[in-house]
């Protein structure tokens, strides 16, 4: 039996299943593949059914999003190791024989290969890069990707620890995704992965990346400015903020990251994004009315200090002009 499954979700993807999936298919000899359909009404599932029968295909009675698509599609998915893959991915020959090699170390439980740009494969991509941190106030960035600056110096970073896997290709152990109960279904989508992974650092888990492994995304940055996912990016950095924090930074952090948000509302107006600026104010909307729900949702692992890479992204990239990761002040993550 093969111990990993590389597990695809899709909603009315396809196009990027016919683009990508053979090339899935023909460089992952190592895995069995599935596909979850999040209730597809654009004829995705009959086209793998007819054009790859051997594709495990998972068909769920409506769009769940990203979090509750993944955590009922993985359901009925029983190798050790899952890949949590992207369906606008393109993976290269041998992808998958680094992190195997990896997971054979079994201080490792959570993994990303480098993420680079499908459109310009010498540069990294906007969503993961070569791996993922956050700020003091739960802002994230990446090793080759600072907020809006991203690098192309695709082989300057190495094999390292990290503290968020990004969800466009996310490897984890199946008995740590269970043990975590998966994604947060109340984030629907956006920022479940770090969400996930911040809580996987709480109980103590490896999360790394792996540089030898690389694939090429799409992704969504170049997309024009859409509200609702700025809501949810908003929404959800506050959710897992309430959720992680020990309850000392908590109630200290929370009241300075209102004031960072409401002077980025005003830079999304001041850019003309006036749907964006409301959503931000959504987002606290949202927060306030489900605080006690989320509250709730703290667990009983130890809620770490040391979390954060540098105190303050925001202050960082826009005051002292850091806008390559090796420029950032190391905090304490080791």
């Amino acid at each position: 039996m093969k111990e990993i499954a590389v597990v695809i979700l899709n909603w009315n993807g396809i196009e990027l299943l016919k683009k990508f999936i053979p090339n899935t298919v023909n460089y992952s000899k190592e895995a069995n593949i599935y596909v979850i359909d999040n209730f597809s009404s654009d004829g995705s599932v009959e086209f793998l059914k007819t054009n790859h029968p051997n594709i495990n295909v998972i068909e769920l009675d409506k769009n769940y999003g990203f979090a509750e698509g993944y955590n009922r599609g993985l359901k009925n998915v029983n190798e050790e190791i899952y890949c949590l893959l992207n369906s606008d991915i393109e993976v290269t020959e041998n992808w998958l024989e680094p992190i195997i090699k990896e997971f054979n170390n079994i201080n490792t439980s959570i993994a990303q290969p480098i993420i680079l740009d499908y459109n310009n494969k010498e540069k990294f991509e906007y969503a993961g890069a070569a791996g993922g941190f956050i700020d003091k106030y739960g802002y994230p960035f990446c090793r080759g990707r600072v907020l809006n600056s991203i690098e192309n110096n695709i082989n300057q970073y190495k094999d390292s620890k990290i503290f968020w896997a990004t969800g466009a290709c996310l490897f984890v152990r199946r008995k740590v995704f269970n043990t975590l109960n998966g994604f947060d279904k109340d984030f629907f989508a956006h920022q479940e992965e770090i969400d996930f992974c911040w809580r996987a650092y709480n109980y103590g888990y490896i999360c790394k990346a792996i540089t030898s492994s690389k694939v090429f995304h799409i992704g969504a940055y170049t997309i024009k400015e859409n509200s609702s996912k700025t809501f949810l990016n908003y929404r959800n950095s506050l959710y897992m903020i309430v959720k992680n924090l020990p309850y000392n930074k908590l109630w200290t952090i929370l009241p300075q990251r209102i004031i960072i948000d409401i002077i980025s509302s005003f830079y999304l107006l001041s850019n003309l994004k006036f749907m964006s600026f409301l959503s931000v104010y959504r987002a606290y909307f949202s927060l306030f009315a489900s605080f006690l729900i989320i509250l709730n949702k703290r667990d009983d692992s130890i809620k770490k200090d040391d979390y954060y890479y540098v105190n303050s992204i925001i202050y960082s990239y826009f005051i002292l002009k850091k806008k390559k990761f090796f420029q950032l002040k190391y905090n304490k993550l080791a």
